[in-house]
């Protein structure tokens, strides 16, 4: 399906994106936030790259603007200056609705709260946005059994989250964001409610599906377990990046 754009702003296709690598850059970003007479400054002129099958990790404390970040990128929140392009889109470019439409069609996000359904199934709440897709019935379920699939939860497929734990609650909502078949996924805190055990497998299969889907999987935490198993790390403090660097070097520098 596509977007109701005018030729200016259509897509590439797949085979071009993955040839140009870069799927998400931001260039001279800035945010505040302003509260009665005090203005508070999230983003200072922020530029980077992210790129397509990899996993990258923003990290940092508290308060450095990781998730202002993350917003800004995935089409969520308008930057106050600089330029968004996702899939050679310019992004705040386009209408208000082809927005979202570009959102429902190239985007998955996962968040900390796993935002699910109480009254669904875990094979409802994957569904639910494949409606909007405009996908017939047979087809969605595919997408969505095979999602659960991925993420291991085949067995669960008509339990609602008060049945499942939390690390199942945020596979669920993993699975909903990957059944739409995104090019980006952004993941917001995916593992800081969850054990040990549960995020170590949040964050493989979040490595898993950047790999396997050739998709740019952004997660910004401050949760350590994720350095391990990124393609890059970007190191984030006081709306700046401090540092950037790939596991590779890492390795090899302590080689």
């Amino acid at each position: 399906m596509n977007m109701s754009q005018t030729p200016a702003t259509q897509l590439p296709g797949r085979a071009e994106r993955a040839a140009a690598a870069v799927a998400i850059s931001g260039t001279a970003l800035e945010k505040s936030y302003r509260s009665g007479n005090v203005t508070t400054t999230v983003l200072r002129g922020l530029s980077l790259e992210i790129g397509l099958g990899e996993l990258t990790l923003v990290s940092g404390p508290s308060g450095c603007g990781k998730s202002t970040l993350l917003s800004l990128l995935g089409g969520l929140l308008k930057p106050d200056a600089g330029r968004v392009r996702a899939l050679g889109i310019d992004l705040w470019t386009l209408a208000a609705r082809d927005l979202e439409r570009f959102r429902l069609e190239h985007t998955g996000f996962v968040f900390q709260g796993f935002n699910l359904f109480s009254a669904l199934s875990a094979l409802e709440q994957v569904l639910l946005p494949l409606g909007y897709l405009g996908l017939d019935a047979g087809a969605a379920r595919l997408r969505a059994e095979e999602a659960l699939a991925e993420v291991g939860l085949s067995d669960r497929l008509a339990m609602r989250p008060a049945a499942l734990s939390g690390g199942e609650k945020q596979r669920v909502a993993i699975a909903r964001a990957l059944a739409k078949q995104p090019q980006l996924l952004f993941a917001d805190e995916p593992t800081s409610a969850l054990d040990a055990a549960s995020g170590q497998r949040v964050i493989e299969i979040l490595h898993r599906i950047a790999r396997r889907h050739n998709c740019a999987v952004l997660c910004v935490s401050h949760d350590p377990r994720l350095i391990g198993q990124s393609d890059r790390v970007l190191q984030m403090e006081d709306g700046c990046i401090l540092t950037d660097r790939r596991q590779s070097e890492q390795k090899e520098s302590t080689a």
